[in-house]
């Protein structure tokens, strides 16, 4: 009887704890696929002026020339005429690092010899010795760095954001640093245009 009762009520606590099913079509996974494979629906996309410092603009038309370089979509000048806006942020950065350093060697002797104060002021006598050697040596460096960043995100005509990436670099051994971080975007971009296009043939 005891265990009758005992059992449906473990049965009622575990359902009670347990976290609700996810609703049909609603999981992160269905919803990131779903908004992925709507690249694949772009034919015009429109760049829009990126925010930054002056080297903004620099970078925007990098990017627009990798980008044109995949064969994706069509980049229009038209905003009225795209699918999708292009829009985000770059900088691209100078600045000095600098690094100072401290090295002492401190050393130090003393001797002496005194007479027993007990005797005449004659006889009193003391002898000392005090050695001291000090050196000290600080360095100062400075590095000139190159710093090239770059946040983007593509949004439909509707406002929906489809696709975004954010990069930065400090240039590579045959590139700057921006036309490093431009590549790192479209490449970025052709990644996830090709996942789009597995992801529909599923």
């Amino acid at each position: 009887m005891l265990l009758a009762i005992i059992v449906p009520g473990i049965l009622w606590l575990a359902a009670a704890q347990a976290p609700p099913p996810p609703a049909a079509g609603t999981s992160p996974a269905s919803v990131d696929a779903e908004t992925l494979v709507r690249l694949l629906d772009i034919r015009r996309v429109y760049v829009d002026r990126f925010g930054g410092g002056e080297t903004a603009g620099q970078l925007r038309d990098m990017i627009i020339s990798g980008l044109l370089g995949t064969k994706l979509f069509i980049i229009t000048e038209s905003e009225q005429r795209a699918d999708a806006i292009l829009r985000g942020s770059a900088e691209d950065l100078i600045f000095t690092d600098t690094y100072s350093s401290s090295d002492s060697l401190d050393a130090r002797a003393s001797a002496s010899l005194g007479a027993d104060p007990d005797k005449t002021a004659s006889d009193r006598r003391s002898r000392g010795a005090t050695l001291s050697v000090g050196e000290q040596e600080s360095n100062r460096t400075a590095e000139r760095k190159h710093e090239a960043t770059a946040s983007v995100r593509l949004v439909s005509k509707d406002g929906d954001v489809l696709w975004s990436t954010t990069q930065q670099s400090l240039g590579a051994k045959f590139r700057s640093a921006s036309a490093d971080v431009a590549d790192k975007v479209t490449r970025q971009f052709a990644r996830d245009y090709e996942l789009a296009r597995k992801t529909r043939t599923r």
